[in-house]
């Protein structure tokens, strides 16, 4: 077998995972509609990619004033509940072990896309920029807008936010999922809260790092109060540096992104969830993190550390080969190859992910890219 190493056997929390070949959380856009909710074509995707040890559903908006892109799921209405249980007993069938992506995008949003038309709610407001969110403008048809202008939550509506994710959570685990992943990452919510860019607010929420964290802190705790510290893990994109590329929305480089996030490491591992997941720089000719970060976060955080961004087998092996990383997600690789565990095993070719299907549709480019063997 070829990349022997990727298909150990990893204790991930609650689970003893089959290999450590995942499928990262991935927006796609196709949830029916009206209602956002997951539907059979969902389920279907998901159940062909089942034989990853590992897979986080894309985001899923835990209330109407989290979703800043049209068509993407949500887990607030019964309707969405139901729709996500079609998902995870389909993965269930075949082995698979699922979590589900708790997601808030804050001030990436439109009034469009808002109850009543409202403003996006954030920590601060201050207005999102270089980023497009995707709006509906009629019946399957939508377009890139820029994001409104949001308002700053008070402090009673920040802790009945942290009381949403824990809504969220319950939800998720009512919906037949193995666990919860928290959406800390590429500049929505819980990083705004975190970031000296998107937080600038006096209260017990804003100011000092450790005050930034704390909306992080507490929205962890609620959800592992409902779902166990073993069923929960959370994303990061620790940014060094960025992008001009307009396509990309990674999120937000701190002043000190090393101080950052190893604070937040050290905090998450002392709540004790079970997996902290890594969304490295994917643009053409991105960096790699510095090795520096990737060695102090292992000495830092003692759970299951997950990387994603443009992975490939041999960077996969790599990072395991030097103990930074312990399981490895591939993006687009994934959503083109239905069957990648088998054919990372086997050395067979890759089918290329057609750029054009990535965000809404239907079938074409979402469930009908063959399996190897099917050729």
């Amino acid at each position: 077998m070829e990349n022997a190493a990727l298909f150990t056997p990893l204790k991930l929390g609650a689970f003893t995972l089959k290999n450590r070949i995942a499928l990262p959380p991935l927006t796609r856009s196709r949830s029916s509609q009206p209602g956002n909710i997951a539907n059979d074509l969902m389920a279907e995707y998901y159940a062909q990619r089942s034989s990853a040890g590992f897979m986080v559903s894309e985001g899923t908006q835990i209330e109407p004033r989290g979703q800043g892109y049209a068509w993407t799921p949500g887990i607030y209405t019964p309707e969405q509940i139901a729709g996500w249980k079609k998902v995870t007993e389909r993965v269930h069938q075949r082995g698979g072990v699922i979590f589900a992506q708790l997601w808030h995008v804050g001030r990436v949003s439109h009034t469009s896309l808002q109850p009543g038309e409202g403003m996006p709610v954030a920590p601060s407001a201050i207005p999102a920029t270089n980023v497009k969110v995707f709006i509906e403008t009629g019946p399957g048809t939508g377009a890139l807008a820029e994001p409104s202008a949001p308002r700053a939550l008070s402090t009673d509506e920040v802790r009945e936010l942290v009381a949403l994710y824990a809504a969220a959570a319950r939800n998720a685990m009512a919906a037949g999922f193995d666990g919860v992943e928290l959406h800390a990452a590429n500049g929505y919510l819980i990083n705004q809260f975190m970031s000296v860019h998107t937080n600038q607010r006096d209260d017990i929420y804003g100011g000092s790092l450790d005050n930034r964290l704390r909306f992080l802190r507490e929205v962890t705790q609620a959800v592992i109060d409902v779902a166990g510290k073993d069923r929960v893990g959370v994303r990061f994109a620790p940014l060094f540096e960025s992008t001009a590329e307009d396509r990309v929305y990674l999120g937000l480089v701190e002043p000190d992104p090393f101080t950052t996030y190893i604070e937040a490491a050290k905090q998450l591992n002392q709540l004790g969830i079970a997996y902290l997941s890594i969304a490295e720089a994917d643009w053409d000719n991105a960096p790699d993190l510095p090795t520096h970060f990737c060695e102090a976060l292992r000495e830092t955080y003692q759970g299951v550390l997950m990387y994603a961004g443009k992975y490939t087998a041999e960077k996969a092996n790599r990072m395991l080969k030097a103990g930074l990383g312990d399981l490895f997600g591939f993006g687009r690789t994934f959503i083109a190859n239905p069957d990648l565990p088998a054919r990372i095993a086997h050395n067979w070719p890759l089918n290329p992910a057609d750029r054009n299907t990535l965000f809404g549709g239907g079938v074409a480019g979402y469930t009908d890219y063959p399996e190897y063997l099917a050729r």
